[in-house]
Formats: C-alpha cells, structure tokens, sequence
C-alpha cells in the first residue's frame, strides 16, 4: 500500500484532561465521512476511548490511532491522555508523529497538563496548531487564554480565527460563530458542523476583525520578505502567499496557527482539519531522522523519508497478546513488507514480520490487513518476539539504531499478593505483559517479604493496573496501600579502597580496589560506573568482573533503605592484582568498596516531589493555603481572574495521597487539581530517621 508521501500526515491530539481532545477526534472522524455518527466522551460511545475503563472514567487512558482522509490528504492521528499518570502514552506518541494539535479549553485557559505536553512537543521540536474549545461553555474568555498561550508556554501562537460571541445560549452575546481572518468572512457551522455558510463581516465587527487581521500580518512580516516589501508598497497580500507564510514560520518551529470553536457542536473542527493540512508537516518537510551504526556506536547513520533508503522504523508501543503481541511501528524510510525479516540492533535479533494491519483505536482494522506500508507510515505489526518499546527495526543489511524513547521514573508503589498459590504464576506472567505494554509501570518481587511490588506514575495509574488485573485477567489479588518510592543517593563526595585478602573455597585470595563516589545533579536512571584505572594496573581480564558488580550492585538499591538509587557517579581510580587474584577476588573487593563508599559518603534519603496546581473559586483559597502548609508544601505561584484562583505549589507525594477526596470536601466540590512529578529533595530528617537515616 503507498500513498504520496507528501499528503500524509502523522498528527496527535494533546491537551490538558477535559480539555476536548477525543471530542475533537469523533468530529474529525465524523466529518471525514470515517463515521456516521458522532461518538460521545460522556456516553462511552467514541472511537478511541474504547477500553471500559476509559469508557467508565470519561478519559482518555491508553493512545489510540485512526486514519482518515480529508480533502487530498492522509491523516494518521494519535489520540492520547490528557492526565499525568498517562504521561508517556503522550511521550511515545509524540516520538514519532510530525505535527500536533493541541486543544485548550477557553473556560480553564492554559492548565498544568496543557504546559507539560507543550514541553514535551517541544523536546520532539513537533511543529502545531493550537485550538482553543468550548467556546459555547460559561466563563469563556478567549483573549485570555491566548494570552496565557504567550506567557505561560512561552510560545507564539497567530490568531487566524476569531470568535463571534462568547459563553452559552443565554448570556448576552452568545458564541454563534467565527471570523476568518485570512479570507476575512463570517463563517456560522451548521448540521454538527458538516454545513459552513460564509458572509460578509457584519457592520459592527468589523473594526474588530480589521484590528485582528493586521495583528496577525505583523506577526508574519517577520518571516517573509516578500510580504513586509507588499505592505509598504500598499500592496494587497494574497491569501495564498499568508498561507505558505504560516506553513513555513510553523514548520520551523517559530509560530503556531490559533483557530477556535466548540467540538461538541461541531464548530470550528474543519478550520482545524484544513489547518492539518495547510500548516502541519508531510514526513518530507521533516529533517532525516538520525542514529548510530550498530555495529559502530560513534559513526553516524541518516535515513531520509524516501522509500528508496534502507527500511528503519521505530516501535513506538506494543498491545500483548496470547495469540502474539501487537506492534506499533513508525516507518522512517523504505518499505516494510509482510513475512519478511528484519534486524532489531537493539536486542541483537532478527524479527519476523508475519503480518501488516491498518490500526484502528486500539485494534486491528478488521479490513485492514496489508501486503506492505510504505514510508512516513504508521502500522500495526505481527510477529516480533525481542523487540520493546523505543527498539529500531531495520534493514538487516543497513543496520541503524535510533534513539530510543525516555520515559519519566516511577513515583509511588504497592503491593500486590494473590490470593492463592495457584493465581502466582499467572499474576507474574501478566505483570510481564503489562511491563510490555507500559515502559512507567514496574514489577518486582520483594525477596524478603516475598510480595509483589509494582510502581507507576500515579494513585490512578495503579487504580487502573488493579483494575484490568482484576477485571480482564479474572486474578484474585490483595492489593495494599500505596506508598512512596523513595530514592537514596549520597551527601559527599568520597574515595575508598575496597579489599579481598582472605581464604576462599581452601584458596587464598587478593585484590583492591579504589573507588570513587561522587553526588551527580544530571544522573537519573542507570548510574554510570566509569573505569579510570592507569594502564598497566591490573590485566584487562579483572575490569569485567569489577564493572558487573559494581553495576549490580547500582541496580540492587543502597545500604540503609534498598531504595533506587540515584544522582551520582562512580569512578573506578585505580585497581591492584598479585599472583592470588582472580576474577572472584576482584568481585569480592569491589564489593566491599561500594558498601564502604556507600557508607562513608553519608546516605541521603530523597522524597518525590509533585507539582500540585489547584483551580479553586476564590472563596476557598484560604482553606486550601492552610491545607497545603499542613503538607509541607511550598506554594510557588497564584494567578486570580474571573472569581477563581489558581494555586501552584511544590508539595512531597507522602502527603498527597486521597488528595482529590480532601480537595472535594474543602472546596464543597467546585475546586479542581493537577499534579506531575517535578523532581526529588532530601526528606525531612523525621522521615529519614524513620528508614534508618
């Protein structure tokens, strides 16, 4: 199956929770022709949300994916969460799509969640079109918002669009419509948006739409020549030439086309469909997508999105299954063809590609099964075995490794027992494939309790865990209240000598290491054991057995707490060997070398730290400041407009857990809250000497 490469293009729906993004995809579905009938959020009967649980909550939990056409273009579009704890649906997606577009609400303005995606875009350099909704919903204030678009996301956003009216039917001056700048019409929506009726600008707008038009081409003066030497000549600028003006200045980076509307009610979702099309990127007006040779990890290696280049594509997520796990894969460059093989440098293996599919939510198409796809591409894949989420696939004879994915750590655990011995098995093969499914969530088994711990993103990202465990795999499991996942690290910096002089097995053995521990600001994940021993110290054969414990002895966890540990280094300094050492003797020394430093360097426990922002009515901000000093949280900043008060605050997790039942009570149900992990501090020495500190 090939397409032009030039209409295709890869998009996602990100936003803050609630802000309308899975309503926005049922009209773009809806208005394509993809479907008949208008799925709703609140019915559980929309497209992509189709998991009960998603069905259930009203949210969007796992990513999903549709394609549709729309004009003379391809649309492959990602629908993805909008909570926290579901962050790296959003990550992942954003990896491999080409553009986005992101929805604010107009009542709630730019929240934590709609910031957070933003940097995400922005990490990927993911060129978008943001869509202010829910314009027909009391307390819109669209001038707001795109305000705090400028400030708060630090962006540029063009207003290409804007509304007639504000707010529901029976305020004063209701929203009925929208005012395109470019063409400079009155445009009303009607029949669920499937009908558009332009008109000239009525009288009384139209010193307003004058204002707006030469607003947004002072922005566009900027990035184009030609069109500032127009407007001093008194020239008319056609509105093709505004047009490529946007596409260019978005594509690389510098704007971001505004449009507006309500997806509830179908306004406004063309103008964003045709945004998609005029200003987002084709895979051909990305840059080549770049890695390593495999087999050469400092060499180089480009693919262009031509299907003449060797096949590369990225897996981007994986849907387990009994009957063989389903693979996401965004196709880079080549053509990737059913029952073939290819290489997976990541894993060191040769993967069988049984079958292509056409995705549709989470699903397979059921009509969509194809001989090959081609480049720029999005596809379901059959047949891999070894590969995970972030691992490159390839051209067995053009070997290249792409970056893989980074996904956030986990903040809070708990553990999970069965409820009979025959249930064991069963519940460590599906944490397995839920650990396949979802790179935050972590498995282990506590070997001196002898539970299960498992570790996500959130209270609900658990909930969730919990809840397919027990309502789709039929697993009777005890769960037990969550608690933190602290981390250890180290105060000092510190140099030890670590010591094997003894008798082993009848034998007696030697070795010494010195080792050097070090607190690093910029390690997270893995810490990195650094050999830098003088040449000629020890014989090469002894680095390995030093560098496999040391390393494991990283991923066991501290001395004091067993906790991860985290922010900082070793260095291996130096190294000494006799007639009596061996690889064992070695093991032994710098095992002893990292208890010592571990020790002496004085052990730090760090507490997670979330970033808490309440949106509550003025009346309650009060209660809610002496709430949070009660949990030891620093608040940061507060901004105040129509009667509501938002509060951003630096809070520990510890003292958040049920926060959403207390905020509730404290604010009779009219406040609301977002939180995201912000990062890790030292705990306070009350909790500290709780573990032992």
């Amino acid at each position: 199956m090939s397409r032009k490469i030039e209409n295709i293009r890869n998009i996602g729906i990100i936003a803050h929770i609630d802000a309308g993004k899975t309503t926005v995809t049922e009209r773009m579905l809806f208005l394509s022709g993809s479907k008949h009938r208008v799925g709703m959020v609140d019915k559980g009967t929309t497209t992509t949300d189709d998991d009960e649980e998603e069905q259930n909550r009203g949210i969007t939990i796992y990513a999903a994916c549709v394609t549709f056409d729309w004009k003379d273009i391809h649309v492959n579009l990602l629908d993805t969460p909008g909570h926290v704890d579901f962050t790296a649906e959003v990550e992942r997606s954003l990896r491999v799509l080409d553009g986005a577009v992101v929805v604010f609400s107009a009542r709630e303005g730019v929240e934590a969640q709609s910031e957070t995606v933003w940097r995400q875009a922005d990490k990927y350099r993911v060129p978008r079109v943001a869509f202010i909704n829910k314009l027909d919903r009391e307390g819109a204030e669209f001038e707001r918002v795109v305000k705090e678009i400028k400030t708060r996301l630090r962006a540029n956003p063009v207003v290409i669009q804007i509304p007639v009216g504000q707010g529901p039917a029976h305020v004063n001056d209701p929203f009925r419509g929208v005012i395109d700048l470019i063409k400079m019409k009155f445009v009303v929506y009607s029949d669920e948006g499937r009908t558009i009726k332009e008109s000239p600008i009525p009288d009384e707008l139209t010193d307003e739409a004058e204002y707006h038009r030469s607003q947004m081409l002072e922005q566009l003066y900027e990035h184009s020549d030609e069109m500032m030497e127009l407007a001093m000549s008194e020239q008319p600028i056609s509105n093709e030439m505004i047009r490529a003006t946007l596409r260019a200045a978005t594509l690389s980076g510098d704007i971001q086309p505004l449009v507006c509307g309500s997806a509830l009610h179908g306004v406004g979702v063309q103008s964003v469909l045709d945004s998609v099309k005029y200003y987002l990127p084709s895979p051909l007006d990305r840059p080549p997508v770049e890695g390593v040779d495999p087999t050469k990890k400092d060499k180089k290696e480009l693919r262009k999105p031509d299907p003449k280049e060797p096949f590369c594509g990225l897996v981007f997520k994986i849907l387990p299954a009994k009957t063989g796990d389903f693979y996401w894969v965004r196709v880079y460059s080549g053509t990737l063809t059913a029952n073939s093989r290819v290489n997976c440098p990541s894993q060191d293996k040769k993967e069988n590609i049984a079958q292509l599919w056409q995705i549709h939510a989470s699903k397979k198409n059921r009509d969509g099964q194809i001989d090959s796809i081609g480049t720029g591409e999005i596809v379901g894949v059959i047949g891999p075995r070894y590969a995970v989420t972030g691992d490159t696939l390839c051209d067995t004879k053009a070997p290249i490794e792409l970056e893989h994915i980074k996904f956030p750590e986990t903040v809070i655990e708990m553990a999970i027992e069965p409820e009979t011995t025959a249930d064991r098995k069963k519940l460590s093969e599906t944490l397995e494939m839920l650990k396949r499914q979802d790179p935050t969530f972590k498995a282990k088994e506590n070997e001196e309790t002898g539970q299960t711990l498992i570790s996500g993103m959130g209270e609900l990202h658990l909930e969730v865990i919990r809840n397919r465990l027990i309502r789709d795999f039929k697993l009777n499991v005890k769960v037990h209240k969550p608690r933190v996942s602290y981390r250890e690290t180290i105060a000092s910096t510190i140099t030890v000598t670590g010591k094997c002089d003894r008798i082993v097995g009848g034998q007696q053995l030697f070795a010494r290491v010195d080792l050097k521990v070090e607190p690093s600001e910029t390690v997270e994940g893995k810490l990195p054991v650094i050999p830098a021993i003088p040449e000629g110290r020890i014989s090469g054969e002894y680095l390995q057995p030093i560098m496999d414990e040391l390393r494991g002895r990283c991923e066991g966890g501290g001395i004091l707490g067993s906790f991860p540990l985290t922010k900082m280094k070793l260095t291996i300094v130096d190294a000494e060997q006799s007639e009596q050492s061996n690889d064992i003797a070695f093991t032994i020394a710098a095992a002893d070398a990292f208890e010592r430093a571990l020790k002496d360097a004085g052990p730090l426990l760090l507490e997670p730290i979330m970033k808490l922002t309440i949106t509550t009515p003025d009346d309650f901000y009060g209660d809610f400041v002496g709430d949070l000093a009660q949990r030891r949280a620093r608040i940061v900043n507060t901004e105040s407009h129509s009667g509501v008060t938002i509060i951003e605050s630096h809070a520990p997790l510890a003292e958040l857990f049920g926060y959403s039942n207390s905020m509730r009570s404290l604010s009779q149900g009219r406040a609301g809250s977002s939180m995201e992990p912000l990062g890790y501090e030292p705990a306070p020495s009350e909790v500290a000497n709780s573990f032992g500190f």
